[in-house]
């Protein structure tokens, strides 16, 4: 994950800004699946700006996020500071395969849109050191991009499959090391490390309007590609995807539906 976190630098405030925040519920099922409704100390790795994080300050007794990227992790703890929940949540450096934890220590170790990133083999065996016995692991993503108008997603395919050919052409992806998340489920049972897995589909409603959307379009790798001219705006016809969310959605606030993949392991 260290390989890749500095595509973030620059992007916390607009990545934090457009992103979602999980579905509350989540953190009832989890709870209720290892019947622990106030864990003791929830980890959350590759917790970028606190999205996924904040989420536990009021359900957990400890909340702790580990975040490799400086100006991620630094919005996380601004927002922490002008919060209510100071002693129960802390940010730290950090990557995934090497935490600093104790054996046994956490009751829910969570990745929320961040597992691909990284390397998964050490990944898992660390997750699975720092669990204790009947704790939970859980890998979650939503699907991209929400259910909102179909005009306008139909648009945003033509541009991500433009997107995609030239990545693909010139090779992009080998910069940006990352594993598939489709794969998730099928890399947590090869590893022997959970006793129990599964996967689960959960949706989640947000609001945004069409300057939302575009700057959420922008904190994914599209941001990047473009900032270090590897792609263009004008190759890909990023202008139409902007007229279409403004025809669209323009400054109407609307509901975003988010459907979300959840994998999950019990140590």
């Amino acid at each position: 994950m260290t390989g890749t976190s500095e595509i973030w630098t620059g992007e916390a405030v607009s990545y934090d800004r457009a992103r979602p925040t999980p579905p509350p519920i989540l953190l009832d099922i989890l709870t209720q699946l290892i019947d622990t409704p106030n864990p003791d100390l929830v980890v959350d790795l590759g917790c970028g700006t606190g999205l996924s994080t904040m989420l536990w300050g009021e359900r957990a007794r400890r909340v702790l996020g580990i975040e490799p990227n400086a100006d991620m992790r630094a919005q996380a703890i601004r927002k922490l500071e002008q919060g209510q929940q100071k002693a129960a949540i802390e940010f730290r450096d950090g990557v995934a395969n090497q935490t600093g934890l104790a054996d046994n220590s956490a009751d829910i170790v969570t990745c929320s849109q961040s597992f691909h990133w990284m390397e998964p083999t050490s990944t898992l065996a660390e997750i699975a050191r720092i669990l204790r016995p009947g704790g939970i692991f859980v890998v979650y993503d939503y699907e991209w991009p929400p259910a909102l108008n179909w005009q306008l997603e139909k648009v945003y395919q033509e541009v991500d499959e433009r997107f995609d050919k030239l990545a693909e052409e010139r090779r992009l992806d080998q910069n940006l090391q990352r594993w598939s998340k489709e794969q998730h489920l099928e890399r947590m049972r090869a590893s022997g490390h959970f006793r129990f897995t599964n996967e689960l589909l959960l949706h989640h409603s947000e609001q945004g309007d069409a300057a939302r959307f575009i700057e959420m379009v922008l904190t994914n790798t599209y941001g990047h590609q473009f900032k270090l001219k590897t792609i263009t705006e004008e190759e890909v016809g990023f202008e139409q995807l902007r007229q279409a969310a403004q025809q669209y959605i323009g400054d109407k606030v609307i509901p975003w539906h988010f459907s979300y993949k959840i994998r999950l392991g019990v140590k």
